[in-house]
């Protein structure tokens, strides 16, 4: 969730705004107490209406249900089926510091470290990580949008690493002086959780992923004082099997909706 976010309690679900990043799907959404049934598609629809229509920028749809079981219900009959929705499945994983160790097959040679969140530092890698990010994009996502919405929600996060524990974390190739992969880890109340792991396409399957996150991790630990790990996975992603091998386990499985415009990110 972005450090912004403002829940409010109706009756029957939870109101998430974002209001410094009205296009971020999974920070301006809806989260009712249970799976949808036959019938909810009009009536979540118009809630949603009802509460995010006097924000013109806010151009999705997103709904999900606080179960972490991974119950469907009727998602998809009500959503995807019916409605062209997205349906998103993830896998939250956790880990204590003791239970996180190197990969054998990691990377030996990226440099690992946390960027200064002060205005101006490290201009050049905040920078990258944008880039990174919008080169791993889903196509579908408007190359200009998308880099405006990983900037605002970039820029958010550092302004909190300021103040609050936490940092985001580059690999950098030395022989290019690339950024390979990042990483955030926000810390609260003693649990970090993992932002946005992305590796460059070019720098993929090279063990830097999994070097980073531990590293990240120890950082974190040490500085910190991180407690327990938190990180997501897509259901049916190969990273998931990749946090697994460096000691994570699986706590929750949770199913959500969201419908997007494909002209705007």
């Amino acid at each position: 969730m972005p450090p912004d976010r403002v829940v409010t309690q109706r009756d029957g679900y939870l109101v998430v705004r974002s209001p410094g990043n009205p296009a971020h799907y999974w920070g301006n959404l809806l989260i009712f107490g249970s799976p949808p049934v036959e019938g909810d598609s009009a009536r979540w629809e118009q809630l949603f209406d009802d509460e995010f229509g006097d924000e013109p920028r806010v151009r999705h749809r997103t709904f999900a249900w606080d179960r972490t079981n991974g119950d469907f219900g009727r998602a998809r009959e009500e959503f995807v089926a019916k409605n062209g929705y997205d349906l998103d499945e993830s896998i939250g994983l956790v880990a204590r510091p003791e239970q996180l160790h190197h990969h054998e097959r990691e990377s030996r040679d990226v440099v690992v470290r946390p960027l200064d969140p002060a205005p101006g530092a490290d201009a050049e890698l905040w920078e990258a990580v944008v880039e990174l990010q919008v080169a791993g994009r889903d196509e579908a996502h408007d190359e200009a949008g998308y880099r405006v919405f990983v900037g605002e929600s970039l820029a958010a996060r550092r302004v909190g690493f300021e103040s609050r524990p936490g940092a985001w974390y580059v690999a950098i190739d030395p022989s290019s002086g690339d950024v390979a992969a990042s990483c955030g880890i926000v810390v609260t109340d003693g649990r970090g959780r993992f932002q946005a792991v992305d590796t460059a396409l070019t720098h993929r399957r090279r063990g830097i992923c999994s070097r980073l996150i531990v590293d990240a991790a120890e950082h974190s630990v040490a500085v910190h004082g991180t407690e327990r790990f938190v990180i997501v996975a897509d259901a049916g992603y190969h990273a998931l099997g990749l946090y697994e091998s460096l000691g994570f386990e699986r706590a929750e499985h949770v199913v959500g909706v969201c419908r997007w415009p494909r002209d705007h990110a």
